[in-house]
C-alpha cells in the first residue's frame, strides 16, 4: 500500500483530491496485453483486461469491475450535472465516473483515471503504473 507520502503531485491530485488526467494522456489508456487492472493506493484488483474496451473518450474504459465490492458508487455534482464517481472499494481512492452508454453485456462505462491505477501483466508478470 501506498501513503500519501510515496505518491507524485499528479497522483495525489487524482487519487485523493477527486481530480483527472487530460484525457488521452494516460499511460494505461493503449495497453492491450492481458492482466488485471489493480488500485495504486492499496493493490486490490478493479477491473480484468477482459472487460476493457475503447470508448474512444480518451480514458481506459471497462464494462464491469472484477467484483461487486471492487467499486464504490457516489454521486457527484461538481460540474452543476449528476453523475456516479467511482472510488476503490478498498481504499477509497478515486478512480473516475461511471456512465450508462458503454457496451453489453453490462451498457456501462467505467472511466478510469489511468494514474489511480496500475496494470499486472499476466504473461510478463511486470508492473506498469498508469
Amino acid at each position: 500500500m501506498k501513503t500519501k507520502e510515496q505518491l507524485n503531485a499528479e497522483q495525489r491530485r487524482i487519487c485523493l483530491e477527486q481530480g483527472t488526467e487530460l484525457p488521452f494522456s494516460g499511460k494505461l489508456l493503449q495497453q492491450r496485453n492481458v492482466g488485471l487492472y489493480r488500485c495504486l493506493l492499496c493493490d486490490a484488483a478493479l477491473f480484468l483486461s477482459d472487460t476493457k474496451f475503447d470508448a474512444g473518450c480518451g480514458w481506459p474504459s471497462f464494462y464491469r469491475p472484477v467484483s461487486g465490492q471492487s467499486i464504490r458508487y457516489l454521486d457527484d455534482y461538481s460540474l452543476s450535472r449528476h453523475r456516479t464517481e467511482i472510488r476503490c472499494g478498498n481504499c477509497d481512492s478515486h478512480l473516475g465516473h461511471v456512465f450508462n452508454d458503454g457496451p453489453p453485456p453490462t451498457g456501462l462505462r467505467f472511466c478510469v483515471n489511468s494514474v489511480s491505477m496500475i496494470f499486472e501483466d499476466q504473461e510478463s508478470g511486470e508492473i506498469i503504473e498508469g
